[in-house]
């Protein structure tokens, strides 16, 4: 009987791992990175209980670290099999796993030029050798199409609504029916189509980021209306953190939206972010994952990513020179969390000032900054100084590119019967066994919340 063994987010919602071996078959279902908490990132570093040459195949559902992150680290210690993904996370993994050996690479300088280390010298995770490696393992499969990861196995893809690729992931191994729900997206939201419904499982793994919650009535629109009109009363700057894959394209397309519908004045907006970018340009080319509105702006000759006074900040020095910007405006930038990247020195700049206005439109992982500020701290620690907080900090959930608590339900009705056994994962402890009993209560199935290191028969 085949077994899977949760490797990670389980009890957390960072370095989605689990690994299924059934048949003579181990596959590794997500390769993600831990994120947030010291304790959480430390992970990183540890061996995995396989080897990694063991391993006959990677299935990913999408190209976010927490889910991707690792396969740089993966490739590096002696896989050499395929990975395979929709084509839309093949085409962003590429700009993702770069952009992570950057990362890497930056801060083991970084510690080595400062001292800042504990280990001597101090090393990447992985370097950009490491990305293209993995990346020369991509084997792109399009949704529906029925593929062979490895002997007697069976797997496909779905869409899976959350951003461009993802994919509820389906497996069949020796006889039995794991399915995967990968993030799920949610119904009637822009750009993206809702989550594709599936019939039926013998082991259902399904994300409980917002498992315990329900999102704000409304699409959004009105915390962007007034974080804009904050900026453009105090004449400020309104920073945006956002992931640069998913939740950069959404904004970009509600603020065109709202503009040509008057609703917001056609203020100047910079997207400082070379990797949301280049997503934004991976985005615009995929169509055929696109609902019907997008494509009706493509249709009609217009651009549904760009705004009216739309300006790429591409390079380090575009980047400083936001910091002479007067406002109203609008800073686009990532991190989504402010865990790094661009929006690091915006607030740094701007935060001191109650001019700036700050629109976090994402989920806050425990120990982030994003997370500190959603809470109302009145001063972060940003590149080894106390920046006080002045900025008024605004928060919507409504942008949310994962579903809420009745979105996973109304997917979950789509079964036509109900799976042996319902694991719980990618969630924080509290959103998991909130699910897991709205599951239990409103489906009346066996359900039960994943343990790190738990090894389950499917």
């Amino acid at each position: 009987m085949p077994e899977l063994t949760f490797l990670g987010a389980a009890g957390t919602v960072t370095g989605a791992k689990f690994l299924l071996e059934g048949g003579g078959a181990r596959l590794l279902l997500e390769c993600g990175m831990f994120q947030g908490l010291r304790e959480l990132r430390d992970r990183n570093w540890q061996a995995l209980p396989v080897a990694p040459r063991a391993l006959d195949a990677v299935l990913l559902s999408h190209a976010h670290v927490d889910h991707s992150g690792y396969l740089p680290r993966l490739a590096r210690d002696g896989f050499a099999g395929p990975i395979y993904c929709s084509p839309g996370t093949a085409d962003l993994l590429r700009i993702m796993l770069l952009d992570a050996a950057r990362l890497q690479e930056e801060e083991a300088e970084y510690r080595n030029r400062t001292g800042a280390t504990r280990h001597a010298p101090a090393l990447p995770l992985f370097d950009a050798g490491d990305a293209e490696r993995a990346l020369g393992l991509v084997r792109p499969v399009g949704f529906g199409q029925r593929f062979a990861p490895a002997r007697g196995v069976e797997a496909a893809f779905r869409p899976a609504g959350h951003i461009l690729g993802a994919s509820i992931v389906e497996v069949t191994a020796a006889g039995r029916q794991v399915v995967y729900s990968g993030d799920l997206g949610r119904y009637g939201v822009p750009v993206m189509r809702d989550p594709a419904p599936v019939e039926s499982a013998g082991t259902l793994l399904v994300e409980s980021t917002y498992g315990d919650r329900l999102h704000p009535a409304g699409d959004g629109t009105e915390a962007i209306e007034q974080a804009v009109g904050r900026a453009v009363a105090q004449r400020g700057l309104l920073l945006i953190p956002a992931f640069a894959v998913g939740r950069t394209q959404e904004i970009l397309y509600r603020l065109r939206e709202l503009e040509d519908a008057g609703r917001i004045p056609g203020l100047a907006i910079y997207l400082d972010s070379p990797m949301g970018i280049e997503a934004t340009v991976v985005y615009a080319r995929h169509t055929e994952e696109h609902d019907a509105a997008a494509r009706r702006v493509t249709s009609e000759g217009g651009r549904p990513f760009v705004p009216a006074r739309f300006h790429l900040s591409r390079s380090t020095e575009d980047s400083r020179r936001l910091n002479d910007l007067d406002g109203p405006a609008i800073v686009v930038a990532g991190s989504g969390m402010a865990t790094g990247g661009r929006i690091l020195h915006h607030l740094r700049r701007r935060l001191p000032d109650r001019r700036t206005t700050v629109l976090f439109v994402g989920y806050q992982a425990a120990g982030t900054r994003g997370r500190l500020l959603r809470d109302g701290a009145d001063q972060v620690r940003i590149f080894g100084e106390e920046v006080p907080v002045r900025a008024a900090i605004l928060v919507t959930d409504a942008l949310s590119a994962h579903a809420d608590r009745d979105e996973i339900l109304r997917w979950l009705r789509g079964f036509r019967r109900p799976p042996a056994t319902t694991y719980v994962v990618h969630g924080e402890p509290g959103a998991a066994r909130a699910l897991r009993g709205a599951v239990q209560g409103a489906l009346g199935w066996r359900c039960r919340v994943a343990e790190d290191g738990q090894r389950v028969a499917v």
